[in-house]
């Protein structure tokens, strides 16, 4: 296989390894509503805060052998985990406040958009039009999915607000523009390690397992209830094992390998899993407007994946390969 063919095998499993963790990551709305009693601050923490502790665990060879490439870049190491430590608290309360549904596809859905700005103002990245095109089908297919009178049923995340609280969804939509930010920061961040000279193990353990740290107050002062029922433990357990560790190790393996904006557009995915989810097991509606939304983003996540070229083995390499916009 050429250089060309090869980059873009990588890419493809790269993008594949990204699609893995949303659909982990589009549980966690649902996995939360069966421990009501539990507040989204701590839900945020639990997941975050332990699950990027499990993450600087698992990779700690890979953190101590470039220790000295990572306090060179501390700056970005920081940044990436304090947005590590804001995103979960802001998501799963805009979930809290406007439904499962609508908080994760305003999260997920923003996510693409901050990472190309970021990228472009950052790194002087131009956006290909591959790339607009795609995003700008996932970003309308998820603000269809989110606004297209979605009608949550019952109580909890996703529940009805009273007359009094007409207030909550539209904090939770701040909270989710928020989280959006904050995700896609944390991804330009550890792409951005990864391109120099960092491993991907290492970037991620150092800047998920500093996050987890910094949310270990949260936890300690919201945390109680996780303790008061066998179910509100095993929710905080799962979250922290399964689409936090798992499902980070998988993003941190794609993300190196396409790119913050790319991988924030195809995580557009967990969209459709969380709103499915939503439907099937919490009981709230969709109406067609609404799934004509998820097709849109599906549909988007064949334009932003750098599917391989069959010609790619006969075609020289170009200099350039690998740095056509933002998911290079």
């Amino acid at each position: 296989m050429t250089g060309a063919g090869h980059l873009q095998a990588s890419q493809l499993w790269g993008a594949l390894s990204v699609a893995a963790a949303s659909v982990l990551w589009g549980t966690t709305g649902t996995a939360a509503t069966f421990a009501p009693a539990v507040s989204p601050l701590a839900i945020g923490a639990v997941a975050m805060g332990l699950g990027g502790l499990l993450q600087a665990l698992y990779a700690a060879p890979h953190v101590a052998a470039q220790a000295g490439r990572l306090l060179d870049r501390w700056r970005l190491v920081s940044l990436g985990a304090m947005a590590v430590a804001i995103y979960p608290l802001a998501f799963y309360s805009s979930m809290h406040l406007s439904g499962v549904a609508v908080g994760t596809v305003v999260s997920i859905g923003s996510a693409p958009v901050a990472a190309a700005l970021i990228e472009r103002f950052a790194d002087g990245k131009p956006l290909s039009r591959q790339w607009i095109l795609g995003a700008m089908l996932g970003v309308g297919g998820a603000a269809l999915l989110s606004f297209a009178g979605h009608a949550p049923a019952g109580s909890g995340p996703g529940g009805g607000q009273a007359a009094g609280e007409w207030w909550m969804p539209a904090a939770g939509i701040v909270l989710g523009l928020l989280a959006g930010a904050t995700y896609a920061l944390y991804s330009w961040a550890a792409h951005r390690l990864t391109s120099r000279g960092v491993t991907s193990r290492a970037a991620m353990g150092a800047v998920f397992g500093l996050g987890g740290l910094f949310l270990i107050p949260v936890l300690l002062l919201t945390g109680a209830p996780l303790l008061e029922s066998w179910r509100s433990l095993g929710v905080g357990a799962y979250m922290a094992v399964v689409p936090m560790f798992a499902g980070y190790l998988l993003f941190g393996w794609g993300l190196a390998r396409v790119g913050a904006s790319t991988a924030t557009g195809i995580s557009l995915l967990e969209t459709v899993v969380a709103a499915l989810l939503a439907v099937l097991v919490v009981g709230e509606r969709l109406p067609a407007l609404a799934w004509i939304g998820a097709a849109a983003v599906l549909a988007s996540l064949f334009i932003l994946t750098p599917w391989p070229q069959r010609h790619a083995r006969t075609q020289a390499v170009p200099e350039s390969a690998g740095n056509r916009g933002p998911s290079s």
